[in-house]
């Protein structure tokens, strides 16, 4: 069987590698500066493969290298690349090429907790995409205590207002009579609230302790991120 290629634009490539921005590498593209295993080019647009040799004048360029992070999110911070009014997750993150980076993972602004950054797409739809039912984990405060009867329902899976289809069983551990631990398998629009709104009760403090079999680093400040090591990004 044939494997498949990595395949991204040239400007991209030297762009994520180095320290140029898009802009300049484009120029020195225009300029006849870039070759492509001995052919120059002048597109910006070119694709070139991971394993190809890219020369910028007289050095080799080499492959740039997926990066990826956690991020305890403090609440206030929107899950963005870029918003107006608020600071956003990647605003929090003092690296080279912050642009390049994605959020694997969203949390709602009055939400706090696990966030996962990256520039691998494929990295990041193994933990995002429905099908692979990845586990979310969050601590969450109610209003009121949460009933037998209501916690069977979240077992069960209950239907959502406006949605056709229910949510997949949820895994409640009690901390308290109103505190608990509660694991999910899907990533619906603010669905930690909606079900407990089903329920007719309300959720006032959120946070995001792990997702899958990653938990967020005890020892991060909110606000604070760093690295994930190689068996935690193998995790995914």
């Amino acid at each position: 069987m044939t494997s498949v290629k990595a395949v991204i634009r040239i400007d991209r490539f030297i762009s994520n590698a180095t320290a140029l921005s898009r802009s300049q590498v484009q120029r020195v593209i225009r300029a006849g500066r870039v070759r492509i295993d001995g052919v120059q080019i002048k597109k910006a647009s070119t694709p070139v493969s991971l394993d190809a040799e890219v020369y910028l004048d007289e050095s080799m360029v080499a492959p740039p290298m997926p990066r990826y992070f956690m991020l305890n999110k403090p609440i206030g911070v929107v899950s963005a690349s870029h918003d107006p009014s608020h600071r956003t997750v990647l605003d929090l993150i003092d690296v080279p090429r912050r642009d390049a980076l994605h959020i694997a993972g969203r949390l709602d602004i009055d939400t706090s907790g696990l966030v996962l950054v990256t520039d691998d797409g494929q990295w990041s739809h193994r933990i995002t995409a429905p099908s692979k039912r990845c586990r979310k984990c969050y601590r969450v405060a109610l209003a009121e205590p949460l009933g037998d009867q209501q916690a069977t329902r979240l077992d069960a899976g209950l239907l959502l207002r406006g949605e056709s289809k229910p949510t997949r069983p949820a895994v409640i551990e009690r901390l308290s009579e109103s505190e608990l631990r509660l694991t999910v398998t899907e990533g619906r629009y603010h669905q930690v609230k909606r079900m407990f709104a089903a329920l007719g009760n309300h959720v006032v403090a959120l946070h995001r302790e792990s997702i899958g079999e990653l938990h967020l680093d005890h020892s991060l400040e909110p606000g604070a991120y760093r690295p994930l090591l190689p068996q935690e990004i193998a995790l995914f």
